[in-house]
């Protein structure tokens, strides 16, 4: 029954992380807002810093407070699919921010050195930075800060990648690489 269901994936063919090496490339594919993390936060600035009401507009966003921290999150099947064989690892970002989901899928000796000035870092993340005075380190340890799925893979296989991605709608770009070492580093 398993089988049947779409998107099921057999234990061997499963990305733990132990196919990454040093000299992967990391993809960091674009999130669709908040998507499920950072809540408590956004709540604080929005509503008590900035105070907001839930039918306000949100301030450089087209649409109301409601629809920017409701905004659905995006699925990445589609983006994924197509080029899974090529990828080694796979981190969905949610709660701890790249860091602290990066790290679940780096074997023993690798690390990822994450550049953060990569992708434009979208409006809502600058806002809640700015009008909640928080740090850049409490930014990427709470929020996705618009990267919502990072992918690793051999150098060869990024292009494959992003084509794929861009055929689903979605937008990518080259975040970093995995280094000798262990953890993460966003500079």
């Amino acid at each position: 029954l398993a089988g049947t269901i779409i998107g099921a994936v057999e234990e061997g063919a499963a990305l733990h992380g132990d196919a990454v090496r040093v000299g992967d490339v990391l993809v960091g594919y674009a999130s669709s807002g908040l998507h499920t993390n950072g809540y408590t936060l956004a709540r604080r600035i929005v509503f008590d810093d900035l105070g907001l009401a839930i039918t306000d507009a949100m301030p450089e966003h087209d649409g109301s407070v409601a629809d920017v921290l409701l905004a659905v999150h995006r699925s990445y099947w589609s983006a994924v699919a197509p080029v899974l064989t090529r990828l080694h690892g796979l981190a969905h970002i949610t709660g701890g921010g790249i860091a602290g989901n990066l790290t679940r899928v780096l074997p023993d000796g690798c690390a990822a050195r994450v550049d953060a000035t990569s992708w434009e870092t979208p409006p809502l993340f600058r806002l809640m930075a700015s009008a909640g005075g928080v740090t850049a380190d409490e930014m990427f340890a709470v929020f996705n800060m618009g990267i919502g799925l990072v992918g690793v893979a051999a150098a060869e296989d990024v292009a494959p990648l992003r084509d794929a991605a861009r055929d689903a709608g979605v937008d990518t770009w080259v975040i970093g690489e995995i280094v000798a070492g262990s953890g993460v580093s966003i500079e």
